[in-house]
């Protein structure tokens, strides 16, 4: 079965075995695509409502508290990336939220994931390394900052980032997903065009995508900067904590 297969044969099922409760998102807004200065802006939700919960498979980190560093690079090659998120409580009107364990991984350049391989869903063997995987505390501000590169992408799926909360105790509070503006200038198809990556033939958009089909309203993040530069990611994630 491929990756995705293995998502279609999830369903609503198999994605609430694996996260929490679905909640209903707010309405969807257009990307912003500032084409001047090859920053890309997706508007999402302004509501302090939880973000939608997605699947954490099929390649979650195995073991996230090994993991504690802000520097997920490791020996990954491809185009600077700083991650920032913010983590909001809605029981507290989203006020932010400080201490929460925020576990994050997605796949290098060529689509492939750390810690799994040699099977048919991913035939590079990577099981025996950790590469862009991390987990950070949120501090005063309710962030977490990463270091790493801008992720590639496989078949059926967009770009995307997945990320896992837990409060202080250690219980979980959400397993979403960060997904990323499209467009002709969008920082998507800048770094899909730069070397090492494998550009826009086969990508699967947001639209066809089998986790963000259904909207992306707040599980849209902010890119701005440039291949040069690097590009640096903002995104909110709203949890019941």
């Amino acid at each position: 079965m491929n990756r995705k297969g293995f998502l279609k044969s999830l369903g609503l099922a198999g994605v609430t075995a694996v996260a929490a409760p679905l909640l209903i998102h707010c309405g969807n807004d257009d990307d912003i695509t500032d084409s001047s200065s090859g920053t890309s802006t997706g508007s999402g939700s302004t509501g302090c409502s939880v973000t939608n919960t997605e699947t954490e498979g099929p390649f979650p980190t195995k073991s996230p508290s090994s993991l504690v560093q802000s520097n997920i690079v490791s020996d990954r090659t491809g185009v600077p990336f700083t991650i920032t998120i913010t983590v909001q409580n809605v029981n507290t009107s989203c006020a932010i939220l400080q201490g929460a364990f925020v576990d994050i991984w997605h796949c290098d350049k060529d689509g492939n994931y750390s810690e799994y391989g040699g099977t048919g869903m991913q035939p590079t063997n990577y099981t025996t390394v950790h590469f862009l995987r991390g987990r950070q505390t949120t501090d005063s501000n309710g962030q977490v900052k990463f270091t790493s590169i801008f992720p590639g992408w496989y078949n059926g799926r967009a770009t995307h980032i997945h990320v896992h909360i837990y409060n202080s105790a250690g219980q979980s509070l959400l397993v979403t997903q960060i997904a990323f503006p499209e467009g002709s200038d969008s920082a998507v198809v800048q770094v899909a065009a730069s070397t090492g990556y494998k550009g826009m033939t086969g990508y699967t958009y947001n639209a066809n995508d089998n986790v963000f089909s259904d909207g992306t309203a707040n599980e849209m993040s902010t890119i701005s900067g440039s291949v040069s530069g690097g590009f640096t990611l903002t995104h909110t994630i709203k949890v019941s904590a």
